[in-house]
């Protein structure tokens, strides 16, 4: 898959873009604050209906105006065109799909598969398990239509549980308890679910992270992932284990007002020759990982799809050496289309396989071919 054209108008800096792109390497180079970043964001709209780095629509409208547009032909076996359109005045956003406006954005999500390689991704090794949670289950929901389905539902299912464990805190009537055991039994199924699907793609995930990592600094270094989940769980005994802990937990979330056990609570640790990284690993080490999750998520989404990922990448050669730089490069002839943003040329050189690419150069909110 590929995105072919994409037009902008009020997105941020870009009063009126039109770039048509290169079937493989685009390179997007520009001084910071010039808009560069912006059409990767746009380019993540049309992919997923979100943010690239969770800002409000409200921010992303040029000033002065009352809102955006940013539209995109996609090509494939087939073509399509999306569009995303926001109102401020509304603070209503609208996403179409070749003419017929989409109202969820779980139908939008994995029919344009996109991979980020943006500064945030320091969280997903540095930041709080949510960080990571949102990262696995980002991967999975692109590839499983039934994981994000069942995601959105158990998120439902917290929410209402967790207002039923509130009301039962302040006024411990019976006919709020009878509520929690309903909740509590969906919460199960659901939860149950979740946690199935993670474990069997822990295990084949590993896969993809070692072999990026092998392609990245060869075989100096051992990584792997595990899952941090109720204790002693394993796929034959998830529902088991699941029901034995949150009752033991049941007059505690009672007691707090909140929802102690579930999959909402897990995290995934990250090792390197079986040390914990978050623990004991450099600033180097943990960019070279995060680097290797995001590539293993390119080939992971690939081949489970059956389609080739976008792959978007915001000024990451600025922190890389060159040896590092050399080696993604190398890894790069074997994504299919990618977005790379720079801030200037002089690391353009050690980009090799560069046949068939396209530099754009960004000012202002201008884009131009070079």
């Amino acid at each position: 898959m590929v995105l072919k054209q994409i037009d902008l108008q009020n997105f941020r800096l870009h009063r009126s873009t039109s770039i048509v792109f290169s079937d493989n390497l685009n390179l997007i180079i520009g001084g910071n604050g010039q808009g560069k970043t912006s059409i990767l964001e746009a380019i993540y709209y049309l992919c997923t209906t979100k943010n690239l780095n969770f800002a409000s629509e409200s921010d992303v409208v040029t000033f002065g105006e009352q809102s955006f547009n940013t539209e995109g032909l996609f090509g494939d076996l087939t073509e399509n065109n999306a569009r995303l359109y926001y109102d401020s005045i509304k603070n209503k956003k609208n996403y179409f799909l070749d003419g017929k406006q989409i109202f969820s954005s779980a139908d939008v999500i994995g029919k344009f598969p996109v991979v980020t390689l943006i500064q945030s991704d320091h969280a997903i090794t540095l930041g709080a398990p949510s960080d990571r949670r949102r990262f696995i289950d980002s991967i999975i929901s692109q590839s499983s239509h039934t994981y994000l389905e069942i995601l959105l539902e158990y998120n439902k299912i917290l929410r209402q549980r967790s207002s039923v464990l509130s009301q039962i805190k302040e006024y411990r009537n019976s006919a709020n308890i009878e509520q929690l055991d309903i909740w509590t039994d969906s919460l199960i199924n659901n939860g149950t679910e979740i946690i199935k699907h993670r474990l069997n793609f822990v295990e084949e995930f590993r896969n993809y992270v070692n072999q990026a990592y092998i392609q990245i600094i060869n075989n100096d270094e051992v990584p792997s992932i595990e899952y941090s989940s109720i204790q002693e769980i394993s796929l034959e005994n998830v529902r088991e284990r699941f029901v034995q802990e949150l009752y033991a937990a049941r007059e505690d979330e009672i007691r707090r007002g909140v929802n102690l056990i579930g999959p909402h609570r897990d995290d995934y640790i990250f090792y390197i020759n079986n040390n914990e990284l978050k623990r004991f690993g450099s600033q180097g080490q943990h960019k070279t990982f995060q680097i290797a999750l995001r590539f293993a998520q390119f080939f992971y989404i690939k081949e489970k799809l059956g389609r080739t990922p976008i792959f978007l990448m915001d000024d990451v050669f600025g922190e890389l050496d060159t040896y590092r730089a050399g080696k993604i490069s190398n890894f790069l002839s074997k994504v299919g289309q990618a977005f790379i943003t720079m801030t200037d040329f002089t690391r353009v050189d050690e980009l090799k396989n560069l046949g068939n690419s396209k530099k754009i150069k960004v000012e202002n909110g201008t884009a131009a071919y070079i």
